[in-house]
């Protein structure tokens, strides 16, 4: 009676289990998918039952580096990063032989296929679009296995150096250009307001006297300076003809 009580009680106990928070156990019964079990504490059929633990966390996929060509036929060098998690434990042993490849490898596909359908420049300037789409089509194909993708994130695109140097020489063409376009629309306002400036001077002549006693002054704070003096026309005027007048001989 005892020995039967003993076997009894190793064979409950051979059938404990214990999974952590962040596993679940997918039990099979005689080769059949029998259910989940976890986390904590659980028991199962010794002989005729056994488990596999799958991890829920968020896992990391670092999809290496590989060479593919754009549309624009530019052969670049491209790797990504990859962030999913398993939302059915079932599915993910179930409905695919070592998911963790199989997503890899889906991965590695579409971000191959999506760098073929655009361009470099929008390889480089909509990176946030293409890890969306990236995103989405690899959640589209993993979902029939249990599998929720995250985020994408493409890491380093490696550019050959050929196109380095003409897309700097476009960049400092690029800047060239601004710089000339500036400069013209700073000499076109500057035209303006001095066209507006002789304008006035034009309506009012007096301003232009006062304009070179403003020089006079602005010639003056400079040290080491040699100041010539612009004498108003009326003064130069007066002073000629007073001398004209004294050249002349006095009548008798």
């Amino acid at each position: 009676m005892e020995f039967l009580i003993i076997v009894v009680a190793l064979f409950l106990l051979s059938g404990i289990r214990i999974s952590q928070e962040y596993q679940r156990a997918i039990v099979f019964r005689l080769g059949r998918f029998a259910s989940v079990k976890g986390p904590g504490i659980y028991w199962i059929i010794p002989l005729l039952e056994w488990q596999r633990k799958v991890d829920i966390r968020t896992l990391t996929v670092d999809i290496e580096k590989q060479e593919t060509i754009t549309r624009d036929s530019v052969t670049i060098k491209v790797n990504a990063v990859l962030w999913y998690k398993i939302v059915d434990p079932a599915k993910a042993i179930l409905n695919v032989f070592n998911f963790e490849y199989a997503v890899y490898q889906v991965s590695l596909t579409a971000l191959r296929n999506i760098i073929g359908k655009n361009q470099l420049d929008e390889v480089l300037k909509e990176r946030t679009k293409i890890n969306f789409d990236l995103k989405e089509i690899v959640d589209e194909i993993t979902a029939a296995w249990g599998i929720k993708v995250e985020f994408v994130e493409m890491k380093d695109v490696e550019i050959p150096a050929s196109m380095q140097r003409a897309m700097a020489r476009e960049a400092e063409a690029t800047r060239e250009k601004r710089a000339r376009i500036i400069k013209a629309e700073a000499e076109l306002e500057a035209s303006e307001k001095l066209s507006m400036g002789a304008k006035q001077i034009a309506e009012n002549p007096l301003a232009l006297e006062l304009r070179r006693m403003q020089m006079l002054s602005e010639i003056g704070a400079e040290n080491n300076t040699t100041t010539i003096i612009l004498m108003p026309s009326e003064f130069t005027n007066l002073a000629k003809a007073f001398t004209e007048n004294l050249a002349k001989p006095a009548k008798k």
